[in-house]
């Protein structure tokens, strides 16, 4: 069982949050009060809307940790998940998200409840033919500039 199938079963017994296919419609999704809280695009990553002002308000504890991507400006984050803590780290930044988002209820009725999330798929090199001899190593030579490899 991988980090973010253990994270995926911790939170479906979460009394606040329901499970179900993203508005991205890639992996899976627990939302609360209408908002996407969290989605698991990826076996080993997690995206978590924590909003905008929770991740500048978090943002010096964030960058200290290594499991954590976040983009400037952005409401929502990836946690990368690897092992047991990480799990962890999530489950209590998914607490931080069911508070921001039990606190913005106030907020202008006309906005979405719930941003979409910003996540890529992840790009794909092209395939190397493998009835040309050399074009593995031309590709290589075109990342790497002659005179710089080993």
């Amino acid at each position: 069982m991988t980090a973010a199938h253990r994270a995926m079963a911790l939170l479906e017994s979460w009394p606040n949050l329901i499970s179900g296919p993203p508005k991205c419609t890639v992996g899976h999704a627990f939302a609360s009060a209408g908002h996407e809280i969290v989605h698991f695009h990826t076996a080993d990553s997690a995206d978590l809307h924590l909003t905008c002002t929770a991740v500048e308000r978090l943002l010096p504890q964030l960058r200290h940790s290594s499991a954590i991507r976040v983009r400037p400006g952005a409401s929502w984050i990836t946690v990368l998940l690897d092992c047991d803590a990480d799990v962890e780290l999530l489950l209590g930044l998914v607490s931080v998200a069911l508070k921001e988002h039990s606190d913005d209820h106030g907020e202008d009725p006309r906005l979405p409840l719930s941003p979409p999330c910003d996540w890529e798929r992840p790009a794909e090199l092209p395939p190397v033919p493998a009835s040309r001899p050399g074009a593995a190593r031309r590709m290589v030579d075109r990342l790497i500039p002659h005179g710089h490899g080993h």
